[in-house]
C-alpha cells in the first residue's frame, strides 16, 4: 500500500510528531469530488474479485521487530535444551515420566515458535477462487433403463 498524505499524517499523529488538532487543521482544506468518493466506495471490500486474484493484507506487524527476533532466539535455545535433555535421558535410561516431560516441553516450545511465525512473519495472502458452474447434460429419455425387481 502506497503511503499517501493522509497515511503519513496518521503515522505522525501516532508517533506524536503532530497533534490531533494540527492534523485536523491540515485536513480542513482537503476536498474530494463526488466521483472520486463514489469510486472509493465502489472499490470497497464487498466487491466481487476475479478468480485467481491475490489479495494481500498489509496490516500485519513486521517480522523483523526486536520482540519477534528475541522470541525466535528464545524458542530455538529452549528447544535445543529440551531436545538435548531428552536425547541425554534416552541414552542414560531415565524414568519415562521425565522423558515425557522433556518431550512435551520440546513440542510446546516448537508450537509457540510456530504460532509466532504464523502471526507475525508469514504474510497474509488470500488467493480468491470461485466455484465453477456445474455442467448438467440434457435429459436423454433413451438413456433410462427400466429395472424390474
Amino acid at each position: 500500500m502506497k503511503d499517501d498524505i493522509v497515511l503519513n499524517l496518521l503515522k505522525q499523529v501516532k508517533s506524536g510528531e503532530v497533534t490531533v488538532e494540527e492534523a485536523r487543521e491540515a485536513l480542513e482544506e482537503a476536498s474530494i469530488t463526488e466521483e472520486s468518493y463514489a469510486a472509493a466506495v465502489e472499490h470497497g471490500v464487498f466487491n466481487e474479485v476475479k478468480p485467481g486474484t491475490i489479495v494481500r493484507a498489509s496490516i500485519s506487524p513486521s517480522g523483523d521487530s526486536w520482540l519477534v527476533i528475541l522470541v525466535g532466539l528464545w524458542g530455538i535455545l529452549w528447544t535445543l535444551y529440551w531436545a538435548g535433555s531428552l536425547a541425554y535421558g534416552l541414552y542414560n535410561k531415565w524414568d519415562q515420566q521425565l522423558l515425557a516431560f522433556n518431550l512435551a516441553m520440546t513440542l510446546l516450545t516448537v508450537i509457540i515458535l510456530g504460532i509466532v511465525y504464523l502471526k507475525f512473519i508469514l504474510p497474509d495472502v488470500v488467493i480468491v477462487k470461485h466455484r465453477r458452474n456445474k455442467y448438467i447434460t440434457a435429459n436423454d429419455p433413451q438413456g433410462w433403463k427400466d429395472y424390474k425387481v
